[in-house]
């Protein structure tokens, strides 16, 4: 298998396996059982891939974690907003 499509299909895959949490999250317009402090840690590691992937030029990396930060940032603020 090519190196570049299967970095491509795991980077979809994670960037989007939090996606069903967030329309959840949105949908009930409840977030007790998120941990903000597992969602935050989360970011980071994604940010520091981005950071990663934009030193080596590595596209794929750099595109699906940088979507994956932006759907985790949404959680972070879903957990804000519908906390109770």
């Amino acid at each position: 298998m090519n190196e570049n499509v299967l970095g491509i299909v795991a980077g979809i895959l994670t960037s989007v396996a939090m996606l069903p949490q967030l329309i959840k999250v949105i949908k009930e317009k409840n977030a007790e059982d998120l941990s903000w402090m597992m969602i935050t840690i989360l970011i980071i590691g994604l940010s520091l891939w981005v950071w990663y992937g934009i030193i080596k030029d590595e596209l794929p990396i750099i595109l699906s974690n940088a979507f994956a930060v932006l759907v985790n940032i949404c959680l972070l603020f879903s957990y804000f907003k519908f906390r109770k």
